[in-house]
């Protein structure tokens, strides 16, 4: 109660020194936000490609994105992310000697989600009609090679993109932004409380307040010295 407190009591003194615009945007984008869908990027080794993901995924309000790093390193490419990595989470599996897939699966798991690979073969079920009544992660493999072995193996299902031209598949980007959407779009049309709980969303309003506000830290120290 009391680390709630004073999140909430910083919240006040921040939104001191933001606009009442800013302020409405910030409002309505956390009403919007959800981590009831995730995406998943396994070993993605072209910058604009991830951060083109990353800012699809922040466009359509998802807050977490899982990247996974067994063989390429996560990389941004800032002209074509425009600034949108820092309004989301995105979470890194990169240790050394493991199997990041199958860690970063498991944490996924352990929050409920179900694990869906994108692929093009036709047994995997159209992104049209998969239910989203569970948590979703949605996997995507890399440029060249797809997804990897372990994840289509220890996945719960794998989904396709219908396609009406003769070329197999579409950009990782492009793929992202027709699956999320898709999703979502079914998704906010739904009963399925997917909204961010009223915890994380004061986390949320703080974490991006800090943000905006200039020297902040500085700000933050000052007042915690004095608040009681």
């Amino acid at each position: 109660m009391e680390e709630q407190r004073i999140k909430l009591a910083l919240i006040e003194h921040f939104s001191q020194y933001i606009t009442d615009q800013r302020k409405q945007i910030t409002e309505n984008v956390l009403a919007q936000r959800t981590r009831h869908i995730t995406l998943v990027l396994e070993d993605i080794y072209q910058a604009q490609n991830a951060s083109a993901a990353v800012r699809t995924c922040e466009c359509l309000g998802i807050q977490d994105i899982h990247v996974i790093e067994n063989e390429n390193s996560y990389e941004v490419n800032k002209k074509v992310v425009m600034g949108s990595s820092k309004w989301l989470d995105v979470k890194r599996y990169k240790a050394r000697g493991v199997n990041n897939t199958a860690s970063c699966y498991q944490s996924l798991r352990d929050q409920g989600y179900k694990l869906l690979v994108t692929d093009p073969s036709p047994e995997g079920i159209s992104i049209n009609d998969v239910a989203i009544g569970e948590k979703i992660a949605l996997v995507m493999g890399n440029e060249v090679l797809g997804i990897s072995e372990y994840a289509l193996q220890h996945a719960d299902g794998k989904v396709r993109i219908p396609m009406y031209g003769f070329t197999e598949s579409f950009n990782i980007s492009v793929s992202a932004a027709i699956c999320l959407n898709t999703l979502l779009l079914k998704l906010r049309k739904s009963d399925v409380n997917w909204q961010l709980s009223q915890h994380e969303i004061t986390d949320m309003r703080l974490k991006w307040f800090r943000k905006m506000v200039r020297r902040s830290d500085i700000i933050e120290k000052e007042f915690l010295r004095s608040f009681q």
